[in-house]
C-alpha cells in the first residue's frame, strides 16, 4: 500500500518510486512500471518536477572506488554567537563534507564526511574547529554501511 501524500495519487507515487530506483529511464519504460503511455508519463514526470517532487537528477558514486576510505559523523557544538548561515554556509564549501543537519540536542549540527584516512580527517577536523563558530567537536567513525537507503520511502 502506497502512503498518502497530498496533490499526489497512486501513478504519481510509483512514478516517483521508479525514478528513484532508475532515473535514467525513458519515459517509455517508466511507462510500462506504471502503465502509461510515454507521453502521459512525460506529463506526469514534468507536473512533479515543477511541483518540486523531484529536486534533481544525480549519479551515487562509490567513495571508496574514489579514494575516500573513512567516513565519520561529526557533531558540531556552537559557540553562543554563531551566526547559523554563515557557519553552515561555511562547512557546505568544505568538499570533504556530504551533508550538513541541523539537530536537536547538546550540539546543534552533524555532519556527514568522507575522507581518505585517519589522517585526512585530523586535518580536516583541524579545519572544523577553526570555523568561527565551533566551539567543539565530536568524532564518530563509521565502521561499516550494512544498510543506505538511497533514497525516500514511498511506500
Amino acid at each position: 500500500m502506497l502512503m498518502e501524500s497530498p496533490g499526489l495519487d497512486e501513478l504519481d507515487l510509483r512514478l516517483l518510486d521508479a525514478l528513484q530506483r532508475n532515473a535514467r529511464s525513458t519515459f517509455a519504460e517508466l511507462g510500462a512500471v506504471v502503465g502509461l503511455k510515454a507521453p502521459a508519463v512525460h506529463d506526469r514526470v514534468k507536473r512533479l518536477e515543477g511541483r518540486g517532487f523531484v529536486r534533481g537528477y544525480a549519479a551515487q558514486l562509490d567513495g571508496r572506488l574514489l579514494g575516500l576510505e573513512l567516513i565519520a559523523l561529526v557533531s558540531c557544538f556552537t559557540t553562543p554567537d554563531c551566526n547559523y548561515d554563515e557557519f553552515t554556509h561555511t562547512l557546505a564549501e568544505l568538499p570533504e563534507v556530504s551533508e550538513v543537519h541541523s539537530v536537536a540536542g547538546e550540539e546543534s549540527f552533524v555532519l556527514k564526511v568522507m575522507t581518505r584516512s585517519t589522517a585526512h580527517l585530523d586535518e580536516l577536523l583541524s579545519r572544523l574547529k577553526s570555523v568561527k563558530g565551533m566551539a567543539r567537536t565530536k568524532t564518530t567513525i563509521v565502521l561499516s554501511s550494512p544498510f543506505e537507503r538511497g533514497g525516500i520511502s514511498v511506500r
